[in-house]
């Protein structure tokens, strides 16, 4: 019986090596952990610039609420797409593509 090789993947393995795989979690974990904190110091930053160029006592405020809304909202769309990249068939083949439709006319 003669022998076939298999078909080899047309996609890389989605699993690093354990060093490099590693490194890219810290790093994804560390933009994470500092994210929320950045955006609030920049929206208290922007507010306390408002605040004294306008004259007005809440801008700064507004502007710590506007910056934890906005890193906060970033971490869960983050978080959000590295769980649909780890999970397996994220949409590679088995299915109808975005857009097409399987109704006939």
């Amino acid at each position: 019986m003669p022998f076939n090789r298999p078909i080899p993947d047309s996609k890389p393995s989605a699993k690093l090596s354990g060093g490099i795989g590693g490194m890219i979690q810290a790093e994804r974990a560390l933009q994470m952990a500092l994210t929320l904190p950045s955006a609030v110091a920049v929206g208290w930053l922007l507010g306390a610039w408002a605040d004294h160029t306008f004259h007005q006592e809440w801008i700064g405020i507004a502007g710590i609420v506007l910056g934890s809304v906005a890193g906060l909202t970033y971490i869960v769309r983050m978080a959000i797409a590295g769980e649909q990249a780890s999970r397996p068939g994220n949409g590679a083949g088995g299915g109808p593509e975005k857009g097409s439709s399987d109704r006939k006319p």
